[in-house]
């Protein structure tokens, strides 16, 4: 069996798709990621990949069809930082609507028996229509996105006429979201997140328990490029305060105009969140999904301090399994808290044998071959 994985090209919406195409690739199947500009990170994980529109840059293009044909979408996007999902989710669709006669001429090509696709990229689901082969959507938070894909395939009704087809539906829907949490999707395919970190080791120190409470910290990949650093100058001087110790897990991302961190604050760059979050005792980070539910299936709870996109929605404070903040929140009492309440302990650990109860990606692999 033929797999084409497609998704935006970062890695909150290419990785999470990685441990399915994985445990495919492991039963012998074909698998492929196709995707634009910078969706060659999923190499790390040592699959194939192939740029499906060189040239195509997924914020440039979105950024210019949007200023262009939908100023006042951009407007309210660029206003909530890309938190009202209804109408970023259309802008989205015109960069589909860009890319998806490349993806049906690779699908012509390649030939797959099944197309994969992240829920914000619903040019795989298209090209799997026109080529008629089953395509499954992959969700990857608490977002239940059925009415995000009926705007969405609205807008691209340009798209379905220049390539003859019908409004299509995917055979199910993958979904991560434990039920506890998130109603259940219509053809959901339930499936366990499991983590995927790219090529790297934990360091020494990181490898193990601390002495006293360790806090894995992150702000993602995305959002220090474009908000700066102010969250986590807030939260390091409440840390200083606190008796733990502090991992922050910046990637590349340059936190030199920090100046001298706290003893008791230590940041490492690029590392497994999984490896870190497993030999921690709470998580603070800015909630992304694959964050949000590492996070979860180590039973671990989390200090969400969301700043848009899907970040509210993938905030755990509902469930009782974390904290939800802003940054003028963040206090040494707030920090103590989160790692002494036992409500928030037990929440997350009983999310965590919900999680473990889930499918396994092998498990959703299996069904996908039935497909054949």
């Amino acid at each position: 069996m033929r797999v084409l994985f497609t998704g935006v090209p970062a890695i909150g919406h290419l990785f999470p798709l990685v441990p399915l195409a994985a445990a495919l690739h492991a039963r012998g199947n074909e698998v492929l990621f196709a995707s634009l500009d910078g969706g060659e990170v999923v190499t790390s994980s040592g699959l194939p990949f192939v740029n499906a529109r060189p040239g195509l840059d997924w914020r440039t293009e979105l950024r210019r069809r949007a200023a262009k044909e939908r100023p006042d979408l951009l407007a309210r996007t660029v206003e909530t930082n890309s938190g009202d999902r209804e109408v970023f989710v259309r802008l989205a669709a015109l960069v589909n609507d860009s890319a998806v006669e490349s993806f049906v001429d690779l699908g012509r090509c390649w030939r797959p028996d099944v197309v994969v696709y992240d829920y914000l990229f619903p040019a795989g689901l298209l090209a799997a229509a026109k080529l008629g082969v089953p395509a499954l959507q992959c969700d990857l938070g608490f977002i239940r996105t059925g009415h995000l894909r009926d705007l969405m395939l609205t807008d691209l009704a340009p798209a379905l006429d220049r390539l003859g087809i019908d409004v299509p539906s995917p055979l199910g829907v993958l979904d991560v979201a434990p039920r506890s949490m998130a109603p259940a999707q219509e053809n959901g395919w339930p499936m366990r997140p499991v983590a995927f970190n790219g090529v790297s080791t934990l360091p020494a120190w990181l490898a193990s328990r601390a002495d006293r409470p360790r806090v894995a910290v992150t702000l993602g990949t995305v959002p220090p490029k474009v908000d700066g650093l102010s969250r986590l100058d807030h939260l390091i001087a409440a840390a200083a305060e606190v008796d733990a110790e502090f991992a922050l897990v910046m990637g590349k991302i340059d936190i030199s105009t920090l100046g001298e961190l706290p003893r008791n604050v230590r940041a490492v760059g690029w590392v497994p969140w999984d490896g870190v979050v497993a030999n921690s005792a709470a998580t603070v980070h800015h909630g992304g999904g694959g964050t949000s539910l590492t996070s979860l299936a180590h039973g671990v709870p989390q200090l969400v301090l969301p700043d848009g996109s899907d970040r509210y929605a993938n905030a755990v404070h509902g469930r009782g399994a974390g904290l939800r903040a802003v940054a003028g929140d963040l206090s040494p009492a707030l920090l103590a808290r989160l790692l002494t309440d036992e409500k928030l302990s037990l929440a997350s650990r009983e999310v965590a044998a919900e999680i473990a109860a889930m499918p396994t990606p092998a498990e959703v692999a299996a069904r996908i071959e039935a497909l054949a």
